[in-house]
């Protein structure tokens, strides 16, 4: 292992799922403490964290949609599902011993802080973990897009998509077990080959920008530390 970090501030993207016990809805307290204890050996080690989480464990706007409910209202819900998980795992974070914000996108005082970019990287300057909840703030685009605005904002050097498999694989590996692993991806290559990184909006953002994205299961016994000194874990996408 190198001694030396690659990456000093880091956007995670976390799905909403990673929340979920094993039924796949809902918030599992117990997953929110693995999590934080993920978290904590990363802010151990001096890296400045921010996380942007989804909303897939309490509301799926796409069910909505099927139903004929309109899109805004149906990604609304979805935006501030994504505060209730911001705060669970906010609550789960400070009971580990970090400091956490939570910055919404939609204001709603009582709860959270508004988004502001400066803010934001005051908080991460002082060690603070930043959890940005409530999308970007508009219907139309997701929470990947959200996660790749949020990292440009706060001038992070890599986003990390966190997922239950070790990579972007060319089908499912859990329904194809032939599927094969990529190590590496363009950022054409994602978006050519459909393969279900990030929506194509938060990829072509990265690539206008210049954001390395890296897939990596984030359930693996240290795998964000290797990351962060460099080692090759995951599928890592840039130009």
């Amino acid at each position: 292992m190198e001694n030396t970090l690659k990456y000093r501030r880091i956007l995670l993207k976390l799905s909403g799922e990673a929340l979920s016990g094993p039924q796949g809805f809902g918030i599992d307290p117990n997953r929110g403490e693995d999590i934080a204890e993920r978290i904590a050996e990363v802010r151990d080690l001096g890296v400045d964290v921010a996380i942007v989480i989804g909303a897939g464990n309490l509301w799926r706007g796409r069910s909505g949609l099927e139903r004929g409910m309109d899109r805004a209202t149906a990604d609304y819900m979805g935006m501030l599902a994504t505060v209730i998980n911001a705060l669970a795992l906010m609550d789960a974070m400070e009971r580990r011993g970090l400091v956490t914000r939570v910055q919404s996108a939609i204001e709603m005082h009582a709860v959270a802080e508004p988004y502001i970019r400066r803010r934001a990287i005051r908080h991460l300057e002082k060690g603070r973990v930043v959890i940005f909840g409530g999308g970007t703030g508009n219907p139309y685009f997701s929470t990947d897009t959200a996660a790749a605005l949020r990292a440009m904002e706060i001038d992070a050097d890599v986003l990390i998509k966190a997922t239950k498999v070790d990579g972007v694989y060319d089908s499912d590996p859990l329904t194809n077990p032939k599927a094969v692993r990529f190590d590496h991806l363009t950022y054409m290559e994602t978006i050519n080959r459909r393969l279900e990184v990030m929506d194509s909006t938060a990829i072509s953002l990265c690539m206008d920008n210049n954001l390395p994205i890296l897939v990596l299961n984030l359930w693996s016994r240290d795998i964000l530390r290797k990351a962060l000194f460099g080692e090759k874990v995951g599928t890592l996408v840039t130009a």
